[in-house]
């Protein structure tokens, strides 16, 4: 079982579970971002739903509903509201710290569900919607960011990678919820599935004022005192200990290095050496959602009864607890194999899955005069439905939380918050983009294009791309601090040659302030160095097996 292990280095001074379970707490935000991505799919379906926002439309079937547009300005403005969201997200996390940056937004979030649960016409619901996903959207640049600043390097890609995993418990939920309530003829089948998202803020915001602040936000503000404070509780060690002070020190000079050669700005991110870093963030997020999995959990409860199930709510909440469950084992792989590998090999397995279902719905469905599905072959819309379940455990347990691993620690620390919100904004951008042109794409009906099951073509294509993105612009960054994934991306022009790189110095060997202690983390670092003098252990730091060296 050893060899299957992920098991703390025996050289890793301090607890390892303080900052586990803090990383695991703070990735409690994802359920308020899949939840409410997750229910607005049911809740457009419901009928009482249908017949109280109508403005006069009438669909297929003739049952009062919402038109094709509107459907889609519900569903995306969300997403615009989290695009904005992730854009801001530097200016408060750079501003008022990480941790209280997350209550912000939480209290943004609130705002918007109040509207949603308020609102019998269109117009109070889209506003709600945009504000919940304002805060959304704040949220989803944030957790990433003090996730990557105090997880253990040896376990970091499972500690950010909770964070998808909480996406799709808030997706199960929003399924299950909405579920319980589609049948009921009163405001309680909607504002049921909206207000339970007062509780998800709630107890986010509550834990988050219990929690420390990231320590490297206060290296980065000079508070060096309260840095050394927030990495103990972290680490479970004395402020004054070695290897908080060794890992103060590497913080520092790594930061000092960054601002020796000017702050950093937008603009900033896309010149020189971090252009590769942010086009490569950037890639990976809109193909994320290049790969259709929102197609899926946004208007999946429409397109299962379109093509002809009987019971799509529970087809819905049957997708949604393979997304949970298939997120476990990628969780425990990320530090285990790799972030190339589980990348490379989830693009081949999604792809062979759009196209199957492409394939199978494509050649066994029609249409009636009226647009109306006509299946032709029942077994094999069966079978497209356990592809999309195939496809669902290859994005969950890949492609799901490594976006968030490998953005969230490929920027150094003066431009990691901007670098983590335009990536995030990508994300959300794209993830508008689908949710806005897609009942454009797939519906019937003048000036639709009605594409159907063909709309999986599209993710398949966007999947295929996945695979030669992955092998030429991901780096291999598994065991690695954040330091020296900086140092990685510095050292190694080919993402193909990163998972043969060590490390052969640190920043803080090269400011030449190892051995004295002092200098940039000022006269607590220079005390400290003092008082435990001959028990660092600096110089195991860049061991060439990352497993057997101190957390930075």
């Amino acid at each position: 079982m050893g060899r299957f292990a992920i098991a703390k280095p025996k050289e890793e001074a301090g607890k390892a579970w303080p900052a586990i379970v803090i990383g695991l707490f703070v990735a409690f935000g994802g359920v308020l971002f899949g939840y409410d991505t997750g229910t607005i799919g049911g809740i457009i379906a419901m009928d009482y739903w249908q017949n109280l926002f109508s403005t006069g439309y009438v669909n297929t079937k003739g049952h009062l509903d919402i038109s094709p547009s509107q459907s889609s300005a519900i569903v995306s403005i969300l997403s615009a509201g989290t695009f904005f969201g992730a854009l801001g997200s530097p200016f408060l996390a750079d501003t008022i710290g990480r941790k209280f940056a997350l209550i912000a937004s939480s209290v943004v979030f609130i705002l918007g569900v109040i509207f949603q649960t308020a609102a019998t016409a269109l117009p109070l619901f889209l506003a709600g919607r945009f504000f919940a996903g304002f805060g959304v959207g704040l949220i989803s640049a944030l957790i990433p960011l003090y996730q990557s600043e105090t997880a253990p390097r040896w376990i970091r890609g499972a500690i950010v990678g909770a964070y998808q995993f909480a996406i799709t418990i808030g997706l199960l939920l929003a399924a299950v919820v909405d579920y319980s309530t589609q049948d009921r003829q009163d405001t309680g089948s909607y504002r049921i599935p909206v207000a339970v998202q007062f509780a998800w803020a709630i107890i986010l915001i509550g834990g988050m004022l219990l929690l420390p602040e990231s320590p490297r936000y206060l290296i980065k503000k000079g508070q060096h005192d309260r840095a050394a404070q927030s990495l103990s509780k972290l680490r479970r060690l004395d402020p004054n200990h070695s290897a908080i002070q060794d890992e103060l020190r590497e913080i520092q000079a790594n930061h000092d290095y960054e601002m020796s050669i000017g702050a950093a700005t937008y603009i900033d991110c896309f010149r020189g050496p971090m252009l590769k870093r942010q086009l490569t963030g950037m890639g990976l997020q809109a193909l994320q959602q290049l790969t259709g999995i929102n197609f899926i959990f946004y208007y999946g409860t429409q397109y299962f009864k379109n093509s002809g199930i009987q019971d799509s709510f529970t087809i819905q909440v049957i997708t949604s607890c393979i997304n949970v469950v298939s997120t476990i084992p990628g969780l425990y792989a990320v530090d285990k194999l790799g972030r190339r590998p589980l990348l490379l090999w989830g693009a081949v397995g999604m792809c062979a899955s759009q196209f199957l279902v492409a394939m199978l719905g494509t050649l066994t469905t029609g249409q009636d005069a009226a647009g109306n599905i006509i299946v032709y072959n029942v077994a094999a819309q069966k079978a497209g439905i356990a592809f999309i379940c195939i496809y669902i455990f290859f994005f969950a347990s890949t492609w799901g939380p490594l976006a968030w691993v490998v953005t969230g620690e490929i920027f150094p620390l003066k431009s990691r918050a901007r670098g983590l919100s335009m990536t995030t904004a990508t994300n959300w951008l794209l993830n508008w983009a689908i949710a806005y042109a897609t009942p454009y794409l797939v519906n019937y009906g003048e000036g639709y294009a009605n594409l159907q099951s063909k709309i999986f073509f599209v993710w398949f294509g966007a999947c295929f791309i996945c695979i030669s993105f992955v092998y030429f612009f991901i780096y291999e960054t598994k065991g690695w601090s954040l330091e020296e994934v900086d140092e990685l991306y510095n050292e190694v022009s080919s993402a193909r040659k990163s998972a043969g790189w060590t490390p052969k110095t640190t920043f803080a060997e090269r400011q030449g302030i190892a051995g004295a202690g002092a200098g940039a983390t000022g006269g607590l670092i220079e005390k400290s160095v003092g008082k435990n003098e001959g028990h660092s252990d600096a110089g195991s730091h860049h061991d060439a097996n990352p497993e057997a060296a101190p957390a930075v």
